[in-house]
């Protein structure tokens, strides 16, 4: 007798996944999950209609400003540039935007090869700090959100110690313009878009960077050796 694996499946429409390492499939996760949540807050009682009705509408603006965060491509490729030759990379996120932390560093070493940490900005001083000098950049996700601050600090602890910072932030912010030194450390800036979306906004940059990276150092970005896209083994 057959029996079912799952009680249910929500599909992200995302079509075809040519490359492993793929933006859409993971964006298009990050959305499904965000529907999903507003489902079952209205399901629970926990969440109005009327908010559920802003977040939804954010939802739907989401494409536009995606597309605006794309338009820092060059950006990107400029920074990827200047560190495509290094061996180490650490990456730091807060809240929402740590899971944004492992999934660039994941990406990174996925295509380029390069040794890659994503840890939690709030934790740094336990661990990864002991490792920062002036040949580990620091990628900082930094959007304009309630623990900026906090993550203002651990940008200033790096440059205390000679990192480089690669920052990725919202628009408009000129803080971090005043900390950071443009011949060793790099912003990029995307549209603002709400705190809870931000992680699928900041990832795209992280994603580029892996793959400019990934392109300066002649690896195959499509095909990416010992990755599968269906795992067989355990």
């Amino acid at each position: 007798m057959a029996t079912r694996e799952s009680e249910g499946t929500i599909y992200t429409h995302a079509g075809p996944e040519i490359g492993v390492a793929s933006t859409k499939a993971f964006t298009s996760q990050l959305v499904a999950l965000n529907v999903l949540a507003l489902y079952l807050g209205q399901m629970k009682g926990t969440l109005a209609e009327s908010d559920a009705r802003t977040h939804l509408d954010a939802l739907v603006q989401l494409p536009n400003q995606m597309e605006q965060a794309l338009k820092a491509s060059g950006v990107v490729e400029e920074v990827a540039g200047r560190f495509f030759n290094r061996s180490d990379f650490l990456y730091l996120g807060r809240g929402i935007n740590y899971p944004i932390a492992l999934e660039g560093a994941l990406k990174l070493k996925e295509i380029s090869y390069i040794h890659a940490e994503g840890y939690p900005a709030g934790e740094m001083k336990h661990g990864p700090i002991a490792l920062i000098d002036s040949n580990l950049p620091v990628v900082s996700i930094a959007p304009n959100d309630h623990v900026f601050e906090k993550m203002l600090g651990n940008i200033q602890e790096v440059k205390a110690r000679g990192g480089s910072v690669i920052a990725i932030t919202t628009e408009g912010h000129e803080t971090l313009k005043r900390i950071l030194d443009p011949a060793q450390d790099a912003i990029i800036s995307l549209p603002r878009v709400p705190e809870m979306l931000s992680p699928i906004a900041m990832v795209l940059p992280l994603q580029l960077l892996a793959y400019y990276i990934a392109v300066r150092r002649g690896c195959d970005v499509d095909q990416p050796r010992n990755l599968a896209k269906s795992v067989t083994v355990e």
